[in-house]
Parts: structure tokens; sequence; C-alpha cells
């Protein structure tokens, strides 16, 4: 609902800007709303200090197992994660920045904001690369620790039941010079893991 009302925010400041910089920016800004936005991969991962981007081995699966369950102080995992973004528009779509927040099975996981700009072309797509840095072992204080372990081993592709993840993404636009930033969120949900 938000997301139609921010829709027809910019339909309507764009009806009245005109032709210009400004409509064009509103005009971007709209389409980025409209395109599709899809789980595409995990990429550099890398769990406290070992690089798993090629899977896990057979010798590093139980160091991996025994940090999960102990009483580490700190476990950073590392990941970029990668979304397809779609523009099914007959214009350009465009941003110049956006915040986000991810939850994993209903744990919010991080959230953190991408500095660089994204121009997708009409009937183009384009990966929006989302680099992740959390500390598993300040997740698990907070949070249900086993749940926090089947997080991990869905990232690892060691887990035993599948992990939902919701993306929400919220983008800052150029109008003219100004930059705007959504007042609602792009959820963005898929599933990962599991056997």
């Amino acid at each position: 609902m938000k997301l139609r009302l921010f829709t027809l925010y910019l339909s309507v400041v764009l009806i009245f800007s005109g032709c210009g910089s400004v409509g064009s920016g509103l005009s971007q800004a709209y389409n980025m709303t409209k395109c599709e936005y899809n789980y595409k991969s995990i990429s550099n991962l890398n769990l406290a200090g070992m690089n798993l981007s090629r899977g896990v081995s057979v010798t590093a699966l139980p160091a991996i197992l025994s940090l999960l369950s102990g009483n580490a102080s700190s476990i950073p995992l590392n990941f970029t994660l990668n979304l397809d973004v779609k523009n099914p528009n007959a214009a350009a779509a465009a941003f110049n920045g956006l915040q986000y927040i991810i939850s994993i099975d209903d744990i919010q996981f991080t959230s953190g904001q991408v500095n660089q700009s994204m121009n997708i072309a009409a009937g183009a797509s384009q990966t929006l690369p989302l680099n992740i840095g959390v500390d598993l072992a300040t997740l698990m204080k907070s949070n249900s620790k086993s749940a926090v372990e089947n997080i991990t081993k869905n990232f690892l592709g060691i887990g035993s039941e599948k992990s939902n993840v919701t993306v929400q993404l919220k983008p800052t636009f150029m109008v003219g010079n100004t930059p705007v930033t959504s007042p609602v969120y792009i959820p963005v949900s898929f599933s990962f893991g599991g056997k």
C-alpha cells in the first residue's frame, strides 16, 4: 500500500514538473519502483577468515561446526548478496544510492546502505550487489542461537531447513539537483538453503 502511495506521489509530481531533468529524475525513480527484484546469488562468502566461496571442504566442516556451537566472542560473516534487477519499463530506471534491511527467518540480520548509483536501461537487467558484514556471535546473543546456526548453515550449503529472507530496499533518487529518499521500502522475498 505504501509503495502504491509513493508511486502515486511520484506520478503527480512528474505530471506537474513538466520536462527537463526534474521530470527525467522522477520518471527514472518511478520506473525503479516498477522493476522486478529477485535473488541471484551469494558470492565472496567468508566465515571467521575462511574463504568459503567455493563451498565447505570436508576438512573445514568440523572446525566450522565447532565454531558455531561454541562460545566464541566474535564470528565474522561477510558475503555479497546479489539481486537481479529487471527493468520492464519503456524508459530507464535509476537510483543514486539506497538503504537496506535484511531479515532472515524473522531475525533482523543486518542493515546498511549502498553509496553508488545504478541506471538500468529499458528492458534490461543488472545485478545489484549488497556487501554484507555481520558478527554471528552478536546475533546469537540477542536471538535464538539455533536459528542463527541454521541460517549460517544455509549460507554454507549444509543446512537442513530452508531460510526465508526479506530484503527491504529504500532508494534515493536525484530530482534535479536534490536527493530524494523514498518514504517506503521496496520488498524482495526469497528462500534459500535446506534440503
